[in-house]
């Protein structure tokens, strides 16, 4: 059985809650049932919905169950995207059925080093700073 080959523009109209498309490694997915079931929450998966998802997808770090998942809603696949061999393989999994849905999480921090120190240092200044000028302005209006 041939699968159905989709554009970019046509997945592009599939992005609401109701009708929710996209694509992960050229594969076409319609989560629409997932929605409710994704670890992450829906907003997530709407979020990437109507696009290309494969970054996203790969830097949150799914496990294997959830990497399995994804055959079960592939509707078809991208135009134009060739498969790689590791691509079109399952990926073996050991975990339980009830296991499935569980995934590992990781959020992408992207707040450098330095902010910490920012924001410790700089509303301790100001609060020196205050009370500095509080201290000199009272000391000047003392009069003997």
């Amino acid at each position: 059985m041939a699968e159905r080959v989709f554009t970019l523009s046509q997945v592009a109209q599939h992005k609401s809650k109701k009708d929710c498309w996209f694509v992960i490694n050229g594969r076409v997915l319609n989560v629409t049932k997932f929605l409710e079931e994704h670890p992450g929450g829906d907003e997530v998966l709407i979020e990437s919905a109507g696009k290309d998802a494969t970054k996203d997808f790969e830097v949150i770090g799914h496990s294997k169950a959830a990497q399995n998942l994804l055959r079960k809603y592939q509707v078809g696949v991208l135009q134009g995207y060739t498969f790689k061999d590791e691509d079109s393989k399952e990926v073996p999994s050991k975990e339980s059925k009830k296991k499935e849905m569980s995934a590992f999480v990781i959020k992408n921090d992207s707040i450098p080093k330095y902010a910490a120190f920012v924001e410790f240092f700089v509303p301790l200044l100001v609060a020196g700073s205050f009370f500095c000028y509080r201290y000199l302005t009272s000391a000047a209006q003392i009069t003997y």
